[in-house]
C-alpha cells in the first residue's frame, strides 16, 4: 500500500449498500484506516443502519472493527431542524462511543439562525462527554449554504468540540473562497470530504441533491480545484473519501469501485 500522510477513510456513501461490518471489511480490503457509518437517515425513508436497535449487527461490527484495526471516523448524520430535541441522539452517542467514533457528520435545517445555533451548542455539550465532536457541513441547499455562515455558527457556539466539515463538493458549489477556508481555525477542522464533481454543476436543488447523494465524480474527473481546495485545508487533514455512484459502482463492484477512488485520492495527494 503507498504510504500517505494523511488519514483515509471511506465514508458511507461510497457503497450504501454495506451495512457497518461490511464497511469495515471494505474499508479494511481497501487499505484505508476509517471508516464512516450512517446511522440515521440523510432524508426520510433514506437507507441508514441504526445499530442503536440492532445488537446483533453491533456485536458484529464491534467485531469486524476489532479483526481490521480500522476505526470509525465518523457517524451521519444529525439534523439540525426547528424541532430538535437532543435527548432523541442519546442512544446514537452512547453507540458512537462504543464504536470508538470520533466525529458526528451535522446539517442545519432551521431556516432561524439563532435558534439552530442554539440547537447546536445544545448538541456539541451532549455529545462532548462521549468523546465525539460535532462537525457542521454547510451544503447549498440548507440553511448552511457556505463556509461563511458554518463559520459564523461554530464561532457563536464556542464549543471546543465544535467543527465545521468542508465536503469538496459543497465547496465548489456554494458562494465559498479558498480564502475563507485558509481562514478557518485549525481547532475547527477535524476532516473533510474528497471527490470530484462536473463544472459547471446542475442549475436546480434537484440537480445539486441528485448528484451529491448518488452521482459524484472520482477525484480528477470533473472540474473542482481540489488541489486549491487540498492547499486551503491543513497538510495532515483526515480525509473521508465520499464517492457515491449508483450507475458506476454496482456495475464495476463496489470493492472495485472503493480501490478505485482510493487510488484517485492518492493520485491527488502526489501518491
Amino acid at each position: 500500500m503507498i504510504s500517505t500522510p494523511r488519514t483515509l477513510s471511506l465514508a458511507q456513501l461510497i457503497a450504501l449498500p454495506y451495512n457497518p461490518p461490511q464497511m469495515v471489511a471494505l474499508a479494511a480490503a481497501t487499505g484505508c484506516t476509517g471508516v464512516g457509518l450512517r446511522l440515521l437517515p440523510t432524508a426520510p425513508g433514506g437507507r441508514h443502519y441504526p445499530l442503536m436497535d440492532a445488537p446483533a449487527l453491533l456485536a458484529e461490527t464491534l467485531a469486524a472493527l476489532a479483526d481490521t484495526g480500522v476505526q470509525v471516523m465518523d457517524l451521519e448524520v444529525v439534523r439540525l431542524g426547528e424541532a430538535f430535541d437532543v435527548t432523541a441522539f442519546l442512544p446514537l452517542f452512547d453507540v458512537g462511543q462504543r464504536l470508538g467514533a470520533r466525529h458526528l457528520l451535522v446539517a442545519g435545517d432551521d431556516p432561524d439562525e439563532a435558534r439552530l445555533t442554539a440547537a447546536f451548542a445544545t448538541l456539541c455539550e451532549a455529545a462532548a462527554p462521549y468523546g465525539l465532536t460535532a462537525d457542521l457541513e454547510f451544503m447549498p441547499w440548507t440553511a448552511v449554504p457556505n463556509v461563511s455562515t458554518a463559520a459564523r455558527i461554530v464561532a457563536a457556539v464556542a464549543q471546543p468540540n465544535a467543527g465545521l466539515l468542508v465536503d469538496a463538493l459543497h465547496f465548489a458549489r456554494s458562494a465559498s473562497t479558498l480564502a475563507e477556508v485558509a481562514a478557518l481555525p485549525r481547532a475547527w477542522l477535524h476532516y473533510a470530504q474528497v471527490c470530484d464533481g462536473r463544472v459547471p454543476p446542475p442549475t436546480t436543488v434537484e440537480g445539486l441533491i441528485f448528484d451529491a447523494r448518488c452521482e459524484r465524480l472520482l477525484p480528477g474527473e470533473g472540474g473542482i480545484d481540489l488541489p486549491g481546495l487540498l492547499a486551503a485545508l491543513p497538510a495532515d487533514l483526515p480525509l473521508s473519501i465520499e464517492v457515491p455512484s449508483e450507475r458506476r459502482a454496482p456495475a464495476m463492484g463496489y470493492t472495485a469501485w472503493a480501490a478505485a477512488a482510493k487510488a484517485a485520492t492518492l493520485r491527488l495527494l502526489g501518491g
